[in-house]
């Protein structure tokens, strides 16, 4: 997996406005963020500026106007946002970390039923004796 970087919740907003897109400039990204919630536009340039910065996302100039295309993968960074929030809040623990959203997450039964398939599927280590 490729070292991705550690992103804040409007960055990560941004990173996907570019996966679905595979390019925009910052008017557009700051237009699309404003469809959820007011954005200023010379905040999404300084958010933009830091991604850049930290290796998420990329530029180039086509008639004067910079257009931005992310340099990391959605599975690669939702695996890195993962492993980060599994080691730094759960202790690398698994079941602490499923247990947590179990008791406080409302899941459906589809969701439920999904779930109990997954585990079944999912490769188990031989107990040592």
């Amino acid at each position: 997996m490729a070292t991705v970087p550690n992103l804040g919740k409007v960055q990560l907003q941004i990173m996907q406005i570019l996966w679905e897109r595979g390019e925009a400039t910052a008017r557009e990204i700051t237009d699309a963020l404003n469809q959820t919630e007011p954005i200023a536009h010379s905040t999404t340039q300084t958010l933009l500026r830091k991604m850049e910065a930290k290796g998420a996302v990329a530029h180039t100039v086509q008639d004067r106007v910079f257009v931005f295309r992310p340099l990391s993968q959605e599975s690669d960074t939702r695996e890195s946002a993962a492993r980060d929030l599994l080691t730094r809040v759960f202790g690398g623990s698994v079941y602490g970390l499923v247990s947590h959203l179990l008791k406080h997450e409302e899941l459906s039964d589809d969701e439920l039923q999904r779930l109990r398939r997954l585990i079944d599927a999912a490769p188990h280590s031989e107990d040592p004796k």
